[in-house]
């Protein structure tokens, strides 16, 4: 194996027995195993977070069981590319031959018409399926595809299965014996790594390349100063991932679509998923553009269901026209003061009472103890209005909602001081 290959790579397990953690799936005994050991493999669906050994296991089971694998990644392929493996794989089939295996990473990413290209493969046994998932399948993948797919839930590995990975890669990777390395602090390795076995190991090589001398001893220092200094090497979606999402926030917030784009196409070529970058922009609608253009938030819903439906490639140019318009809107954040301001007065003040004029009247009883007497219904006056106290006897004179100086909420204000006067 070439030393130019990562760590993590170096050490992919091959068989069952050299797998760490799952043992509730592959341990001796449990359904996993013996499903793979009497080779009749029914398509599943692989579901944990990163970096648990979800690709691992679906090579692991294509070796065990000696079928040709063939591998698609939801970020970068679409339903062209299915069809051309479905159509390999038909080739495939004579004599006795056991049907291909195909691999379908983050498969959460495929819209419906490239879950739905997979049905028919499936269904007849010209493939095998099996996906990774990091969300939950009951919302990702399309009933019909689940339905003919077993699901199997990888949990996050334990502290004692991230040093055995450590303790193993030291003792086995070719490269690592080469030097002598002690770690005396495990912590901050273990804390960066998030439960994830690649970035772990990705970690390690990290702060070993970092070292000139042959003679390593690793603690936290050195580990959480190697990773300030190569952030972006071991983890393009840790702070990575939340620093790019900032800027792209920041650009359409601060009106600069050039930037606003920029920054979305690095998270189109980083392979972030299309759904995440769509509901930020659901968000900063609601939150910076707000009611200066109440459109922002119907064209963000509408690029999120459109996103949903499609996928990537052409997903980009719906997300790119939603993140220039949003970046040329005018801007307020009125209505998230608001809320933030009513939380912090609901806070201070507790439960006040509902005024006794506001409240529903469905028993006799409580119509006479006053429940909606006095209620003035809008409808029954002119301009639809009629003043009338709506908040605790307490607080009615605290401002909560502060029009934003754009030209709709202009006419906002203009419209409030008519009904209300000088309180407004």
């Amino acid at each position: 194996m070439s030393a130019n290959q990562p760590l993590a790579e170096r050490l992919r397990p091959k068989t069952l027995d050299d797998y760490t953690g799952q043992e509730h799936l592959v341990g001796k005994n449990s359904v996993l195993r013996k499903m793979i050991e009497s080779g009749n493999l029914s398509s599943l669906i692989l579901w944990g977070p990163p970096g648990v050994g979800k690709t691992t296991l679906a090579r692991i089971i294509a070796n065990t069981l000696e079928r040709p694998f063939h591998t698609l990644s939801a970020i970068n392929s679409g339903v062209k590319d299915v069809r051309e493996v479905i159509e390999k794989a038909k080739k495939q089939q004579f004599f006795n031959r056991p049907n291909p295996i195909l691999f379908i990473d983050e498969i959460h990413r495929f819209s419906k018409s490239q879950q739905d290209s997979l049905l028919g493969a499936v269904e007849d046994g010209t493939i095998t399926l099996i996906g990774a998932t990091t969300e939950n399948p009951s919302f990702e993948v399309i009933s019909p595809l689940l339905s003919r797919c077993q699901v199997y839930i990888l949990n996050s590995l334990y502290k004692k299965d991230l040093l055995n990975i450590v303790d193993s890669a030291l003792k086995k990777d070719v490269e690592l014996k080469k030097k002598s390395i002690t770690i005396t602090e495990d912590r901050a390795m273990l804390l960066y790594s998030g439960g994830d076995a690649r970035k772990l190991l990705n970690i390690l090589e990290l702060v070993v390349l970092s070292e000139e001398s042959d003679k390593i001893e690793i603690t936290d220092d050195k580990v959480v100063a190697c990773l300030q200094r190569n952030l972006a090497t071991y983890d393009k979606k840790g702070e990575m991932h939340y620093d790019i999402i900032s800027a792209f926030i920041k650009s359409i917030r601060g009106s600069d679509p050039d930037a606003a784009v920029y920054w979305l196409a690095r998270m189109i070529e980083g392979g972030e998923d299309v759904k995440f970058i769509a509901r930020r922009l659901l968000i900063l609608a609601s939150e910076d553009i707000g009611l200066a253009n109440p459109n922002a938030l119907l064209l963000a819903q509408g690029t999120f269901d459109a996103v949903h439906q499609i996928g990537y490639p052409e997903a980009r140019i719906i997300l790119s026209e939603c993140a220039i318009y949003l970046a040329t809107s005018p801007k307020s954040n009125s209505a998230y003061m608001a809320i933030d301001e009513a939380v912090a007065l609901v806070k201070k003040t507790g439960d006040l009472p509902v005024p006794l004029h506001l409240r529903n009247a469905p028993t006799k009883l409580m119509k006479e103890i006053g429940y909606g007497k006095n209620y003035k219904y809008a409808h029954s006056y002119e301009g639809n209005f009629a003043e009338q106290d709506f908040l605790p006897e307490e607080i009615q004179k605290e401002r909560i909602y502060h029009p934003g100086k754009n030209p709709q909420e202009n006419k906002i204000l203009e419209r409030l001081r008519n009904w209300w006067g000088k309180r407004f």
